[in-house]
């Protein structure tokens, strides 16, 4: 006997939560690689180990990723734009990561404004039609 269940239906995502994510999911393996960087080019400060760097790069990925599963808050987005932060400031020990921040930057701008204005305006446009026909 198996009783069959009705599958929960999904919660919609809006844009700026489906654009966000997908950003913040290809930039958690670019922190991560940036972490080998680190380490490979023993970029860190004197008398830290070279290892912190991959211990770090993984801890900013591992961020990035549970950040891109939260973003459905308003919260985790400015979270993002402090990892956004963070990533610029590795720019400090490898500049060649301000490139990485910027053009990872620039989508995050993208996918919170644009992907923000999107929701506005599809809502808008299922209250016209929620209102048309409600008459």
């Amino acid at each position: 006997m198996s009783a069959t269940r009705t599958p929960r239906p999904r919660r919609p995502r809006g844009a700026a939560e489906s654009l966000g994510s997908i950003v913040l999911g290809f930039e958690a393996i670019i922190a991560f690689l940036a972490g080998l960087v680190i380490y490979g080019l023993d970029a860190l400060p004197g008398g830290i180990e070279p290892w912190w760097g991959v211990v770090a790069g993984t801890v900013l990925a591992v961020l990035m990723v549970i950040t891109a599963g939260l973003l459905r808050h308003r919260w985790a987005i400015a979270l993002g734009w402090a990892l956004q932060v963070v990533v610029a400031l590795g720019a400090l020990l490898v500049p060649a990561l301000l490139l990485v921040a910027l053009i990872f930057g620039g989508m995050w701008a993208y996918a919170t404004i644009k992907g923000a204005s999107l929701d506005r305006r599809n809502a808008r446009l299922a209250a016209e039609v929620e209102q048309r026909n409600g008459d």
